[in-house]
């Protein structure tokens, strides 16, 4: 285990999944604000097809247009998502439920087509499903590394923009800030850190990396910067928790021990947060109790 320290390549792996888990976790911070978590869990299953496309024309696994298979797969997603919504009277959330479905089954479909064929194993695809960062090479990292980052730059750079988009609309539209100009770039980035993590997390538990460490930090506080940054936080701790501890196995999945990591963090400020901890909630519940009792003793 601690040869991976000391490995180059160990080293860059660690650091793609440290940004990996920050960018998810920013990004997955506006995504709670904007009440869209169940948005990650569909375009992450909803990428799947557009990977196993994009390996099947090009016959060989090559990470950027891999993932740029990912990203158009995830935006037909996304706006099939709308038009359903819109044309019809079918709910948002229904609508994900059934393109997150038709989506993934089609992708494991093409998959099991691709596995069977000669190569298809060795490609390496099965691990776009549970993730496996250590399958990943060194032109994969500065893949992942330039978009976590171009992700990242985009969300602090914009911070008072992102604020007033997702807390008071109609004032930004005041200022003069295109709401759907906005909405385009949130849906952007949300779309690039799915298509990115999917080989070190997996289709299928990329959204819980988006999702989990914004609730966790919704524990801790009430200011949407100090929440933004403890979500970044723990996602890039989950990251590397993650992809260490899968190291100690042969095989062993990235994505099912970052996802768990993530899950301990959750819990741990889900007993002892500051702001809504159950444990926090229950002392202050009896102080009160006892301030109002000493109080009532002293009225008497």
């Amino acid at each position: 285990m601690l040869d991976m320290f000391f490995s180059p390549n160990a080293q860059w792996v660690l650091f793609s999944a440290l940004t990996l888990g920050v960018a998810a976790g920013m990004v997955g911070c506006l995504a709670y604000w904007k009440r869209q978590s169940l948005m990650s869990d569909a375009l992450s299953h909803a990428a799947l097809p557009g990977v196993i496309v994009a390996f099947m024309i090009i016959g060989t696994k090559h990470l950027p247009l891999m993932i740029l298979g990912a990203a158009v797969s995830a935006l037909i997603g996304a706006w099939l998502i709308q038009w359903i919504q819109s044309n019809s009277r079918v709910k948002e959330d229904t609508a994900m439920g059934i393109i997150l479905s038709v989506f993934f089954g089609f992708g494991i479909m093409m998959l099991t087509v691709v596995s069977r064929s000669a190569g298809g194993n060795q490609s390496g695809l099965d691990s776009f499903i549970f993730g496996q960062a250590a399958s990943m090479v060194r032109t994969d990292v500065y893949t992942m590394l330039a978009v976590a980052i171009i992700i990242i730059f985009t969300i602090v750079i914009g911070f008072k923009e992102w604020k007033l988009f997702l807390f008071d609309v109609n004032f930004a539209k005041g200022l003069g800030m295109s709401s759907r100009l906005m909405s385009t770039i949130y849906l952007l980035m949300l779309v690039l850190v799915i298509v990115i993590g999917i080989q070190a997390v997996g289709v299928i538990l990329m959204a819980a990396l988006l999702i989990i460490p914004a609730v966790s930090a919704y524990y801790w506080t009430h200011s949407f910067k100090a929440m933004l940054v403890l979500s970044a936080l723990f996602g890039g701790v989950s990251g590397v928790a993650g992809t260490v501890i899968s190291t100690m196995g042969n095989g062993w999945p990235t994505g099912p021990f970052i996802v768990l990591s993530a899950s301990v963090l959750f819990l741990a400020s889900f007993l002892v947060g500051a702001r809504k901890g159950m444990l926090v909630k229950a002392i202050q519940f009896k102080i009160q109790q006892r301030q109002h009792a000493l109080e009532g003793g002293r009225q008497s």
